[in-house]
């Protein structure tokens, strides 16, 4: 559905064939990808989707150079003050030395309902990735918050979410609307927070809808 379209997939920093690339912040990761979208895009321009990590690059970019984006799609984005912080910074700790176990790659794979077919894909990209990235991203996802000109940003942006997401997702989807005078929210039934492997069709009809600006599958159910 999506093959009409130039697609550009970048690897952030310290992930996949970017795995030398030391992750230092969202904002320089942000950096980085406005000037792929600057070199690589033939316009200049581009619509952003991201997922998960890449939503709070998105936000970043967004914020830094909103004339480059023409709509965006951000999902399973978190904004608002992380409570336990200091829990959460212990537990990644306590996992970087296990991070890259084969049991610890399964019960994420599992969590992201990766099919089996792209497992052995997702296992080589998890092992090429440098413990150091794992904490510095985990600490930038811990202490992101919502950036200080997101209410003057009139980018249309559709901020989506897993019926299974964590609930302090969906309480950023409703802060996010609040605070953004072109975004809508919606929820995707009976999905977590890696749905676009799990109900890839219905992920690129979104994309598709709301980048052509037509209605969106029905099947979405809007954040009120």
């Amino acid at each position: 559905m999506l093959s009409d379209y130039n697609c550009i997939v970048p690897d952030l920093p310290g992930h996949g064939k970017s795995n030398h690339v030391p992750w230092r912040s969202f904002l320089d990761t942000a950096q980085l990808i406005t000037h792929l979208i600057q070199t690589r895009a033939s316009s200049g321009r581009t619509h952003i989707v991201g997922l998960s990590l890449g939503s709070y690059v998105g936000l970043q970019l967004l914020s830094e150079s909103p004339s480059i984006v023409g709509r965006v799609i951000f999902s399973g984005l978190h904004v608002l003050p992380m409570p336990n912080k200091w829990l959460m910074s212990l537990m990644s700790y306590l996992l970087a030395p296990l991070v890259q176990s084969d049991l610890m790659i399964r019960l994420n794979a599992k969590a992201l309902k990766i099919p089996k077919e792209q497992f052995g894909e997702y296992r080589h990209s998890f092992k090429q990735m440098p413990i150091r990235t794992f904490l510095n991203a985990s600490r930038d996802a811990n202490n992101f918050k919502m950036p200080d000109n997101t209410d003057s940003l009139s980018t249309p942006a559709l901020i989506v979410a897993g019926e299974h997401e964590h609930r302090l997702i969906h309480q950023s989807q409703k802060a996010l609307i609040e605070v953004m005078d072109n975004a809508k929210s919606y929820i995707a039934p009976n999905v977590g927070h890696g749905w676009n492997s799990e109900a890839p069709e219905l992920f690129a009809e979104m994309v598709h809808a709301w980048i052509q600006d037509q209605p969106l599958p029905e099947k979405l159910q809007p954040v009120l």
